[in-house]
């Protein structure tokens, strides 16, 4: 397929996490504005604490061609985000190849759930390690290379409602999500002088593997009360079967709306935001 211009055409983009949901969604929205694609994943378990499949190498090579299918191009590697030399290591083969690098989207993340003073060292660890460390160390391997490309950039690091909002039965997902907008804030703070723009999304209920349902519904189901600090699903205006007015889970799409707007020249104004993707459902 022959690329066709858009907003970020001859620009760079580089996702963590790209092998499927958010992920594969902000890849496949970047790559049809013109961007072409730098696309990790880990490809492989993470912890026995985290219950629920992790992507697969199948599934990043669908990534790929779903990108490819778009006319653009895309170098994608199975990448540990807690690996900061192998991060470095394709970071470099990126701009080799690419010759810049202008967008990053650090939306690699995990979940697990259980009470603060019930879970496991590693349990605890994990998450912190991923989330936090994890998108750390992608920052690390990132910025300097964005500073040394000269053209700015946008940083859109992807948090979530318990980035702003803490919630029972994921305290550990809750600290490492609050803990990226301390780093989103100070990152736009110190990275500013270079052109680069650094905001936190914040997404709510978006249909995806790492929801884990049963889960979710197992922890709700033994301790009632912690439904209380979950909002209500979002309301959608009009769902997929025509109907006004319903709750339902976000599409990982909708999510990437807001991303795209953030990686290009839309959004030259906005740096060290916090930016719900909930359609309100946080204020209620």
């Amino acid at each position: 397929m022959t690329a066709t211009s858009g907003p970020l055409e001859g620009r760079v983009a580089f996702i963590t996490g790209a092998a499927r949901g958010q992920g594969r969604a902000h890849a496949i929205r970047l790559a049809n504005d013109g961007a072409d694609i730098i696309a990790i994943d880990i490809c492989g378990p993470v912890s026995e604490t985290i219950t629920y499949p992790l992507a697969t190498p199948e599934e990043l090579a669908d990534t790929v061609r779903a990108v490819e299918a778009t006319g653009r191009k895309v170098l994608a590697r199975a990448v540990d985000i807690r690996d900061l030399g192998a991060l470095q290591q394709v970071v470099a083969d990126g701009v080799e190849q690419f010759g810049r690098l202008d967008v990053l989207v650090a939306n690699a993340g995990v979940l697990s759930w259980g009470r603060m003073w019930e879970m496991s060292e590693e349990q605890w660890d994990t998450v912190i390690d991923v989330n936090l460390n994890g998108t750390w160390r992608t920052v690390r391997a990132v910025v300097p290379a964005m500073i040394e490309a000269g053209n700015g950039g946008s940083i859109i690091v992807v948090s979530s409602s318990a980035g702003l909002k803490a919630t029972p039965g994921n305290s550990h997902y809750a600290a490492s999500k609050h803990g990226l907008v301390a780093l989103t804030n100070s990152l736009a703070l110190e990275a500013g002088e270079f052109g680069i723009r650094v905001n936190s999304i914040h997404p709510y209920s978006i249909e995806t593997p790492m929801v884990e349902k049963d889960a979710m519904m197992a922890i709700f189901a033994k301790y009632p009360s912690f439904l209380h600090s979950f909002s209500p699903m979002p309301y959608h205006p009009v769902n997929h079967e025509g109907k006004k007015g319903l709750q339902e889970f976000m599409t990982a799409e909708e999510v990437s709306d807001v991303v795209a707007w953030l990686a290009g020249d839309g959004s030259k104004t906005i740096s060290g935001s916090q930016i719900a993707v909930d359609r309100g459902t946080m204020k209620y």
